[in-house]
């Protein structure tokens, strides 16, 4: 095994534990939202920060799922095409879309740095009454969200190209 493998091996194992981590926020967000259905409906009762918890909770699921879902090849291709294309075009197409989205993942990084930093530097929380603090926390995720990305599609570069050799 060379060094390229060991590097998007230990990359996936990365990944995989993030979203395997990640997965089990899927629970809380199902708990959270029935509790908010059944306050509201069956007790007339709402509370806005158990709303907002709601995407508090999908945020680090969407963000870091993405990556996930690479990982597992669950994410989006038009197979319609894919199909018919030999395995090293198969293959070709994955170093160039992984490389895309290596850029992409650079570019949605770069602008979102300074926008977190403002978002530190007021301490941004909620505008609504009631709701959750410290909403700068959950938008540090994007950065740290694109970066894992950034990461599984360089491992996904890097598969692509060997298998893209031997093939």
């Amino acid at each position: 095994m060379n060094a390229a493998q060991k590097l998007a091996g230990g990359i996936d194992a990365f990944v995989d534990l993030v979203g395997r981590a990640t997965s089990w926020l899927a629970l809380g967000l199902a708990l959270v939202m029935g509790a908010n259905v059944l306050f509201r409906y069956g007790f007339s009762l709402g509370f806005i920060w158990a709303q907002e918890l709601e995407w508090h909770i999908m945020v680090p699921i969407c963000l870091f799922g993405m990556s996930y879902a690479l990982l597992h090849g669950e994410h989006v291709r038009v197979d319609v095409l894919f199909q018919y294309f030999t395995p090293r075009t198969k293959h070709a197409v994955g170093v160039v879309t992984s490389i895309l989205s290596m850029a992409f993942c650079v570019i949605v990084i770069w602008l979102s740095i300074p926008y977190v930093y403002q978002s530190w530097s007021i301490g941004e929380g909620t505008a609504n009454p009631g709701g959750i603090e410290y909403r700068y926390v959950i938008k540090s995720l994007i950065p740290i969200g694109f970066a894992v990305l950034f990461l599984q599609s360089l491992s996904e570069a890097i598969k692509s190209s060997l298998a893209m050799r031997s093939a």
